[in-house]
């Protein structure tokens, strides 16, 4: 961290940096996330591309990759998974007929659907204590920060 950062105070010790912080929220909500999906039989990147697709029917594998979090060749790999699972459906670009797209199946929805209470709860347990003004000022500080990570601009 630079000295410039307001952040930053030389000599100055602390317990817990963010990042670590961070990284403990993300390993929390993995494993509880583990925990839900595992009674649907799905991993946590299976659930993740399910609900990629439900907001983004109609994209490519490496679309969802890159939404999902994976690899290309990862997503291959869990494409034909869930594709086997009929939780997924492919269909021919028909604008180019080289690629397919991807969308969620009526069962895959379905899927969701039997999740969506339980996993609404981790984030109700995480957010215990916040209000909805609270609620939203985080949602807006990690917006800006994972924006100011990949250099990309808020939409």
């Amino acid at each position: 961290m630079s000295s410039t950062s307001p952040s930053f105070t030389p000599g100055r010790e602390r317990d817990v940096t963010l990042l670590y912080l961070i990284k403990q929220v993300e390993l929390a909500v993995r494993q509880a996330l583990d925990d839900v999906v595992a009674t649907a039989d799905l991993t946590t990147l299976q659930y993740t591309a399910l609900t990629v697709l439900e907001r983004h029917p109609g994209i490519t594998s490496a679309e969802l990759a890159r939404n999902s979090f994976v690899r290309a060749q990862s997503m291959a790999e869990m494409v034909t998974v869930l594709l086997g699972r009929g939780l997924i459906t492919r269909e021919r670009d028909e604008r180019n007929r080289k690629q397919y797209l991807l969308a969620l199946s009526a069962d895959g929805q379905r899927t969701l659907d039997g999740l969506y209470e339980s996993v609404a709860d981790i984030e109700a347990r995480m957010l215990q204590g916040f209000d909805v003004g609270q609620t939203e000022i985080l949602r807006t500080y990690l917006v800006r920060c994972r924006h100011a990570l990949s250099g990309t601009t808020p939409r």
